[in-house]
């Protein structure tokens, strides 16, 4: 996950870090800020204005950066439920509106939070499925909440009522995050049931008026892309707290799907406007966060954007990219299953770690005999192709390992999704790409059929 309104911040009040050597040339072999052209990106409107403002124009630079800094224990996204009252077209656990064998008792749950807390864990996100159609979803937040958690809830929000908002606000759910991927008629389709949008967009209102930090969750297509600054606009007029840009992974009915996933030059747009809108908020001191996840090359794109705009941050801000060091699944994220089943992060479903009825969690997270976890840890990661020469492998620590995968049954191939020109990232001249192919499946022997 990229914290963009936290990286803003860091223009306006550099934290400690890497001292400012004031303004110099672009990055080497960078183009910053190179947008794609209106052709490219459906005529999206122009960037806003970058300057400081006044307080921050002259601020000191801070001391040197730290090393990269790790939570205690892995931020933890549980899958409650499989059910789903929806079929999204990009839903990654492949949920349906019927009943899935197998799953966690509330006594297994409660164990199991148990074992989380004295691990250290910190966070909790309880998700789907949709989480509200588990009955004793309010007992295990509850649990979470007395223990110490910071609770937060994934849901579509279309089953949201006053009722819903009431138990919410009163059981103290730290963020609820609500899907909306565009404008109703565009909403709908992805969620594959008509009024899906009006349903979400009231869920979010309701949340609003009710006190509870609440935020969009927005997941980019090549389909949906001409939405998103209509959907950002919208989200402030509403007050919205968090805007939440997940690139498409390809996992689930999303790697089924891989093909509508947004072209490079259409995802460096999305992000222009994305920062656009975080850099607007911090300048302006709204109270706004804005995130994105799923595709690492967010943190360099970011360096880019900020060289073009401040140069004498540039500096400060690398060493700053360089301590988050991108990618966190199998390491800073983990997943839990409805089957109690552990995963490196949400998009490993196919790759079981351990299960919960087995072993601890915690027993399961320690364990680097697995290979894949043990790659996951490894610092640098060996990560093959484009990535490995890229220049700016310790920002986004090789990014998704996911979509890699999915396309070629390696999970240690370059990254697909990177939308960063090999010279922006210097490896001129290293040969062809590799290239998103329509989803086909894969036997065991890793041959597609």
């Amino acid at each position: 996950m990229f914290r963009v309104s936290q990286f803003m911040r860091e223009i306006v009040a550099p934290t400690p870090g890497a001292p400012d050597r004031g303004a110099e040339a672009p990055l080497a072999g960078m183009r910053p800020g190179r947008r794609a052209s209106d052709a490219e990106a459906g005529a999206l409107p122009a960037a806003s204005g970058s300057h400081l403002p006044p307080a921050a124009a002259g601020a000191a630079p801070p001391s040197a950066a730290g090393p990269r800094r790790d939570p205690p224990g892995p931020v933890v996204i549980w899958n409650l439920i499989r059910r789903c009252n929806l079929a999204c077209r990009h839903c990654y656990s492949v949920s349906a509106d019927r009943d899935f064998p197998g799953e966690l008792s509330t006594a297994e749950v409660f164990g199991v939070i148990d074992d989380l807390r004295a691990f250290r864990v910190p966070v909790l996100i309880l998700s789907g499925g949709e989480p509200l159609l588990r009955p004793d979803l309010y007992d295990i937040a509850a649990r979470a909440k007395s223990l110490g958690f910071y609770v937060g809830l994934s849901t579509n929000g279309t089953l949201i009522d006053a009722a819903h908002v009431g138990r919410i606000a009163a059981l103290g759910f730290d963020y609820v995050g609500i899907s909306l991927d565009g404008k109703r008629a565009t909403h709908d389709a992805f969620r594959r049931k008509q009024g899906a949008f009006d349903q979400s967009l009231g869920a979010a209102r309701a949340c609003r008026d009710a006190g509870i930090k609440v935020g969009f969750r927005f997941t980019l297509t090549e389909g949906n892309a001409a939405d998103l600054p209509w959907l950002l606009e919208m989200a402030q007029a509403e007050g919205i707290d968090k805007f939440y840009l997940s690139h498409l992974n390809y996992a689930g009915r999303g790697n089924v799907n891989r093909k509508h996933d947004a072209f490079h030059l259409t995802t460096r747009r999305a992000m222009d406007l994305v920062f656009d809108a975080a850099w607007a908020a911090v300048r302006d001191g709204r109270e706004r966060e804005f995130v994105t996840g799923n595709n690492d090359a967010d943190g360099p794109y970011f360096l880019m954007w900020a060289a073009e705009r401040f140069p004498d941050r540039t500096e400060h801000l690398r060493a700053k990219l360089a301590q988050w060091g991108g990618n966190a699944s199998g390491e800073n994220v983990a997943n839990i299953d409805n089957l109690g089943n552990v995963h490196p992060d949400t998009y490993w479903w196919d790759y079981t770690l351990g299960n919960v009825r087995d072993r601890p969690f915690s027993a399961i997270w320690s364990d680097l005999s697995d290979p894949i976890l043990a790659g996951l840890r490894a610092r640098p990661r060996a990560i093959k192709g484009r990535c490995a020469a890229c220049r700016h492998f310790a920002l986004c620590g090789g990014n998704t390992r996911t979509r890699a995968r999915s396309l070629t049954g390696d999970p240690w191939q370059e990254d697909p999704g990177c939308y960063l020109d090999d010279d922006e990232i210097g490896v001129t001249g290293a040969g062809e790409r590799l290239e998103v192919t329509p989803y086909s499946r894969w036997r065991k022997d890793g041959v597609p059929v």
